[in-house]
């Protein structure tokens, strides 16, 4: 695993910043961090503030984003948390709250795929290699039904090929084509104005979801970014709840 300069340098300003203060003192103690935190950056909204792991240090949740807040010195921290095992305590917890939003959508919007009784929620892009890998995998798995939206993040160019999948009388069969690498046929539908307004619902929907990156799945309550196909094997082992 590899990290940007800034993510360590993140990192290193937490450390500094907590080794120079030490423990809050009595007249920060005093003062509710939620409290301090509006006095202090009142243009900045957030929603919850709660104690991280390290001491002193408050997790702060903005919609779906995760940020710091050290009120001893009136710092606030942008990065990742690093647990000794090398993995994102800030990226479990923002799947952790991505998940709670996927409990809301609108199944209705999405192509079903499948009829499996497994439940798996997926946001995948049909230019994406990595998509199409997990593509292959759930393609031999006739347990799963997937709930798929579309967000061409990387690929812009692909909006074509999900409006054709969006607009097809068998979309399932659409999405199939499509993912394998397949050409739009002459013979497909025109584009609607109510299938152009779909697709950008898609992409409103995973904004809002907080997807960066695809393909990302949420199975049995919890967030798999990429094609993780061990990890995935793992949560599809038991059996899923409906969402």
């Amino acid at each position: 695993m590899s990290f940007k300069r800034g993510f360590v340098a993140s990192l290193l300003l937490v450390a500094m910043s907590l080794g120079s203060a030490g423990v809050s003192s009595a007249a920060s103690d005093a003062v509710k961090p939620e409290v301090a935190l509006r006095a202090a950056f009142p243009q900045v909204p957030f929603d919850t503030i709660t104690p991280s792991e390290i001491p002193g240090l408050y997790e702060v949740v903005s919609g779906q984003n995760i940020f710091y807040y050290y009120p001893e010195k009136e710092l606030i921290l942008t990065g990742e948390l690093i647990g000794k095992d090398l993995k994102s305590r800030t990226a479990e917890h923002r799947g952790a709250l991505a998940a709670k939003v996927v409990k809301s959508l609108p199944l209705d919007k999405a192509v079903k795929v499948g009829d499996g009784k497994k439940i798996v929620i997926e946001f995948t892009d049909p230019d994406c290699p990595y998509c199409r890998k997990a593509f292959e995998y759930f393609s031999k798995r006739s347990d799963v039904t997937q709930y798929v939206y579309f967000a061409a993040l990387a690929h812009p160019a692909a909006i074509t090929k999900i409006q054709y999948i969006l607009g097809a009388d068998n979309k399932a069969q659409a999405f199939d084509a499509m993912m394998l690498g397949q050409e739009i046929p002459a013979s497909a539908k025109p584009v609607t104005d109510a299938i152009k307004a779909l697709a950008q619902e898609h992409l409103a929907l995973a904004k809002k979801v907080g997807i960066q990156g695809t393909p990302t799945f949420f199975i049995n309550g919890e967030q798999v970014v990429g094609a993780d196909v061990k990890k995935m094997d793992e949560l599809l082992k038991d059996p899923q709840p409906k969402p």
